[in-house]
């Protein structure tokens, strides 16, 4: 029940198949609110009692467990729904946690999708009632067999432990990045990602009044901000002005942390395409999603679409 429940929230990935506008109004939504999660939780549970009541029973004289409770079961479904959540909260994707009745996305930035420190940590956590086991068999003999409790615990400490030092982390790199100046520029926001390899390197987003700035921070070590890389806002015109306003323009607002426009003139037609600088250009997972507006040489509306980063930057 548990790991059922705990998987089931990612059910919400095959809106992938229905394209960039799909996936973004429904990955990390639906199925990962805390009412979706209540949903999940009654779901899996009534489908394991189902099973449960068609497993025969033994003899009224022989032992026979009792018939599994809807609650006991809705409980164990909502801790692995709820964790599942949890997890998701600590990176920066963002989670519609109280939709339907409020679409702002929540996210801590204190870790990437897929961290491997985490991994190892799950999986010790995995690995250590079997250790405990095996010492215990050597200790007594076997006579006495210990549960998973103990690793259990040890695991959420951990857990608990690596978020926090990721925490203090990245308010440090956050304070680094406001303290230094950029190619002469002086800072008026900041904010810090998370690096897949290394809680001690983080990507750093600098916005300073005409331009953004792209740069990594790495802690404890030189911190040169004229490494970053420059990308310059585009001023104010009619066709950015139109393209802001929008619908999808007002979706992409509340999907992205970090959004930023670029506007491209060609022969006889505007591109306006707005993207969200938490994720690197480079960026080919599901999750970075721009927004293209073309419009006509006389700034009417031709097309207004989502794409994922890995086709946008093919066109």
């Amino acid at each position: 029940m548990l790991i059922v429940s705990g998987l089931a929230p990612d059910l919400d990935y095959a809106s992938y198949f229905g394209g960039a506008s799909a996936f973004m109004r429904f990955h990390r939504t639906v199925a990962h609110s805390l009412l979706g999660a209540a949903v999940t939780a009654c779901v899996v549970a009534a489908a394991f009692c189902v099973l449960d009541r068609k497993e025969p029973r033994k003899p009224p004289h022989a032992y026979s467990s009792p018939s599994l409770s809807f609650l006991a079961a809705w409980l164990v479904c909502a801790i692995g729904a709820c964790g599942h959540i949890l997890l998701d909260l600590c990176s920066g994707n963002g989670v519609q946690l109280l939709w339907p009745f409020h679409l702002h996305r929540y996210g801590w930035d204190l870790a990437a999708n897929l961290d491997p420190l985490l991994l190892t940590l799950l999986i010790a956590g995995l690995l250590l009632p079997l250790l405990f086991q095996l010492v215990n068999e050597e200790v007594t003999s076997g006579q006495k067999k210990r549960s998973g409790a103990t690793a259990a615990v040890i695991t959420l400490v951990l857990l608990i432990g690596y978020f926090g030092v990721r925490a203090h982390f990245r308010e440090e790199a956050v304070s680094l990045l406001f303290s230094r100046e950029y190619h002469g520029r002086v800072p008026l926001s900041a904010d810090a990602f998370p690096m897949p390899l290394s809680p001690f390197t983080w990507r750093g987003v600098v916005g300073t009044d005409n331009t953004m700035e792209e740069v990594e921070v790495p802690l404890g070590d030189r911190f040169d901000p004229n490494d970053s890389t420059t990308l310059y806002k585009p001023e104010d015109s009619p066709a950015l002005e139109i393209a802001q306003k929008t619908a999808g323009a007002g979706q992409f607002l509340e999907y992205a942390r970090v959004p930023v426009a670029n506007v491209r003139r060609n022969e006889a037609d505007y591109r306006v395409e707005i993207r969200d600088l938490r994720f690197p250009a480079d960026d080919d997972s599901p999750s970075n999603i721009v927004l293209r507006v073309d419009l006509s040489s006389d700034l009417k509306i031709r097309r207004e679409q989502f794409l994922f980063a890995s086709t946008a930057n093919s066109q």
